[in-house]
């Protein structure tokens, strides 16, 4: 089956939350919650779903904190990764949304978007496949989802953060994946449906890049780096 790729693409480098599952919306509402819980007593307004798309959707959990309290005018002490969720600190607020991702996951469950399994059904055995994630919860939500089987190589917020890497837009997590998979980025192909992500296939010179678009962001996906845009990995096939 052909996987509407350029040839010479060898590798196969997908996000996780949004392209391989439906989790995204599950972190929007951690990050919608956590945010409006930090900002209540201060008065200020609401967690917008724009500013999930321009500070905090694909980057790592501390940058995203770092990145929407600065377009509030907020600075907080850095603080440990170990603070308690209370703790008004960036590693706190980002540990706070890390315990409601986890309560939300538990919950309801994981669910992998059925055109995604399609295509990564087809693939198998064709590419090599990576998975690269800013989450921390990649592991357990890839076997909830039952996408294990599929993955070769894993770069999620764990890696990043015991290996120093940049966060997306910076290509530094997919460069990784690549490095996994023995290929050259321009042999790989990356999938996203963020837009910090498509500016790191972007920015990495990788061959193919696929904007994934689940958010009524096409235009935005494809300005930012995407070679081309579906609503479902299925389309390629």
């Amino acid at each position: 089956m052909n996987l509407g790729l350029p040839d010479g693409i060898t590798a196969c480098l997908f996000d996780l939350d949004g392209v391989l599952t439906s989790t995204a919306v599950l972190h929007r509402r951690a990050w919608r919650r956590t945010f409006d819980d930090f900002l209540g007593p201060r008065g200020g307004p609401p967690f917008t779903e724009e500013d999930y798309i321009r500070y905090v959707d694909g980057r790592p959990r501390y940058d995203g904190v770092r990145s929407f309290l600065a377009s509030r005018g907020i600075t907080l002490p850095e603080g440990a990764p170990d603070d308690p969720p209370d703790k008004d600190t960036v590693h706190g607020v980002g540990n706070r949304k890390n315990v409601l991702i986890d309560a939300i996951i538990r919950d309801e469950g994981v669910s992998p978007y059925p055109g995604s399994v399609r295509y990564l059904e087809a693939a198998a055995g064709k590419v090599a496949i990576g998975v690269v994630t800013s989450s921390a919860n990649a592991t357990r939500v890839l076997d909830a989802a039952g996408l294990s089987r599929f993955v070769q190589a894993l770069v999620d917020g764990v890696v990043i953060s015991r290996d120093g890497l940049n966060g997306k837009p910076a290509p530094d997590s997919f460069l990784a994946g690549a490095r996994m998979l023995g290929v050259r980025p321009s042999q790989a192909a990356v999938f996203e449906d963020a837009l910090a992500g498509v500016q790191a296939g972007r920015a990495g010179e990788f061959g193919h890049v696929v904007g994934v678009d689940r958010a009524g962001q096409a235009e935005a996906l494809r300005e930012n780096g995407a070679d081309v845009v579906v609503e479902d990995l299925a389309e390629l096939l």
